[in-house]
């Protein structure tokens, strides 16, 4: 009988101890479980933060990719127009001529009103500025790093060209290819139809404001800063948009200018308003000047603008 219940003693111990065991097996597998869930959620909760910064990448990519798209094709762009300056105490409107040829010329042409006669100049090349003042029968012959606040801000005639094409910009390219376009950040984020758009280069911060839907490019500024060379900032808005084939340029550009990398500081408004937009190729790119003329130091080229 004591050997019995011994027995059965023995039999209840075993039994609870794999209790005991089963339970504490069942608790270690509930921990490693656990552990193992918790990695899961954050491996695939990085996951997903990758996948959203990727998403995020392609959609900027995607519009700034609209924005590069809505340049006109066409090579040449010629329209009268009328010229507002204001400039200090200066505020002058007369008729005049813009005519660019993609890559060769931008070209603007002032003219004394009713009579129709030249007075000025501005052409912009590849390889030079020419201003040619009429009146005073003086002109400013020079590359671009002879004219100071252009030389200063890194400032090339393939700049110029795609603000006054209502274009993106990288400094020192030609134009923007399609492989450059990641270089750009758009602010996707920000409310309403405006998007900001922005390239950083050094001292230079170049911003575009483009239509949500369009992509069409409404502004553009370029911010020089430099503790050495001052300050200088460049506005242009576009506006009264033409068609030009399958796309639009803007018949309205307006330029704000303020700069302190010249000896003083200096500030001016010009607004180019065309009659129309034409595409006409059949005008020469070549100026000759007359010999009667006399060429002047390029180290003031905004003074001689004014003054013309």
């Amino acid at each position: 009988m004591k050997y019995i219940m011994k027995k059965n003693k023995m039999m209840l111990l075993a039994a609870a101890c794999s209790i005991l065991l089963l339970g504490s097996c069942g608790t270690s597998k509930n921990v490693q479980g656990s552990g193992s869930s918790s990695a899961s959620h954050q491996k695939e909760n990085a996951t997903k933060g990758s996948v959203s910064r990727q998403s995020e990448t392609l959609r900027k990519l995607a519009f700034v990719q609209k924005v590069s798209d809505n340049q006109v094709y066409t090579r040449n762009i010629v329209g009268n127009m009328s010229f507002t300056l204001q400039a200090g105490d200066k505020d002058i409107t007369v008729p005049g001529k813009l005519s660019m040829r993609k890559d060769e010329i931008i070209r603007i042409q002032l003219f004394i009103p009713i009579l129709g006669t030249e007075v000025g100049r501005l052409e912009f090349t590849p390889d030079h500025v020419l201003i040619i003042d009429r009146l005073h029968k003086e002109y400013i012959k020079a590359d671009y790093t002879q004219v100071d606040f252009l030389k200063k801000q890194g400032i090339s005639f393939y700049s110029l060209q795609a603000l006054f094409w209502n274009q993106l910009l990288l400094p020192g390219e030609r134009t923007v290819k399609e492989s450059d376009l990641k270089k750009f950040d758009a602010r996707l984020d920000v409310a309403g139809d405006a998007v900001p758009v922005s390239f950083r280069n050094g001292n230079m911060t170049y911003a575009w404001t483009a239509n949500r839907t369009t992509g069409r490019i409404t502004a553009a500024d370029v911010v020089y800063k430099s503790a050495q060379n001052g300050t200088s900032n460049l506005h242009v808005s576009y506006g009264n948009f033409k068609s030009v084939g399958v796309k639009m340029f803007p018949a309205s550009l307006n330029l704000a200018m303020t700069t302190t990398a010249t000896r003083k500081k200096q500030e001016a408004k010009i607004s180019l308003q065309l009659n129309q937009v034409k595409t006409d190729s059949k005008w020469s790119t070549q100026t000759e000047i007359s010999s009667k003329y006399k060429q002047i130091s390029p180290t003031d080229v905004l003074s001689k603008i004014l003054s013309m």
